[in-house]
């Protein structure tokens, strides 16, 4: 009985230690083939800071295994590395190649924040991709033609182009937006969806009427207001009171009374809480006013 005991811990001592060596070599990308090898050696590569190995390793998984199940992954880690290298323009296209070859991945919902991020960081710098157009300013241009003219915002023309004031120079070259913009409210997601030329550019957390009191259909946007006034029956309260529900931004609807604005409690963004309006958070309502221009669509959808 004695013996048997020794050889049955012995046995157990054996599988132990041979599943701690399966996972050991798993961990090393020796088990799984070789795109578990060039992912793992790519992670291991991006964690210590060889980005150069990490792109190569990438690269070759996505172009040699195309019919791995790790390539969403390795598309990730890829994007990733474009974006500590800020080769966003790179990190950009390899977000969008996961959402296109993998919609139902669960990276999908991460790469698709992290696209609206770059989106928003190309557009507001110099760099001009296949969103923008290149514009040469003509002796009596100003910055309000020029937006009015590509219906754009003069405040993304300056941010587009580093501008600190509003003066331009004839035969100065410019950076314009192309969009069109266009925006979109899911009021059972309490989510507002950016567009720019039919393409995806930013999802944003919203608050939404309780009730169902914020109206469906299709409007524009016929005025936006910095620091907006909140007049409440009868009452006026001034935009630094911590009482002005409409907080830094009001883009107001063709549907009287209603229109997307700021907020005093970000707390609230994200669930069905207003008295019928869209309401973001004040960084993001900044952000988006900063794009779109009076007269962009926005579609209310249930």
């Amino acid at each position: 009985m004695r013996r048997q005991g020794w050889i049955g811990l012995l046995v157990g001592v054996g599988i132990v230690i041979g599943a701690g060596c399966l996972v050991w070599a798993a961990s090393q990308g020796w088990i799984g083939g070789t795109a578990r090898r060039l992912l793992t050696t790519a992670q291991r590569a991006a964690e210590r800071g060889d980005v150069g190995a990490a792109q190569a390793n990438l690269e070759e998984l996505i172009g040699t295994q195309p019919d791995s199940p790790l390539v969403d992954d390795a598309l990730l880690t890829l994007a990733q590395v474009y974006e500590q290298q800020q080769q966003l323009v790179e990190a950009r296209a390899t977000y969008q190649l996961l959402l296109q070859q993998f919609p139902s991945s669960p990276l999908s919902a991460h790469s698709q924040s992290r696209l609206g991020v770059l989106n928003v960081a190309l557009l507001f710098s110099p760099a001009v991709t296949d969103l923008d157009a290149t514009y040469e300013v003509k002796t009596g241009d100003t910055l309000g033609k020029i937006a009015s003219a590509h219906h754009t915002t003069v405040e993304l023309i300056k941010k587009a182009n580093g501008l600190k004031g509003d003066v331009i120079h004839p035969r100065q070259a410019l950076k314009v937006p192309k969009g069109p913009f266009r925006i979109v409210v899911d009021k059972s997601q309490n989510e507002l969806l950016l567009t720019a030329g039919n393409q995806f550019f930013k999802l944003y957390p919203v608050a939404t009427g309780k009730d169902d009191s914020t109206p469906a259909g299709t409007f524009k946007i016929v005025n936006k207001i910095p620091n907006p006034v909140w007049y409440r029956q009868g009452a006026v309260v001034p935009p630094d009171s911590p009482e002005n529900i409409l907080g830094t931004r009001w883009l107001g609807l063709d549907k009287q009374g209603y229109g997307i604005h700021g907020s005093i409690d970000p707390t609230a963004v994200g669930q069905s809480v207003t008295a019928g309006c869209v309401r973001m958070t004040n960084a993001d309502v900044e952000e988006l006013f900063a794009i779109v221009p009076t007269g962009t669509e926005v579609a209310i959808v249930d």
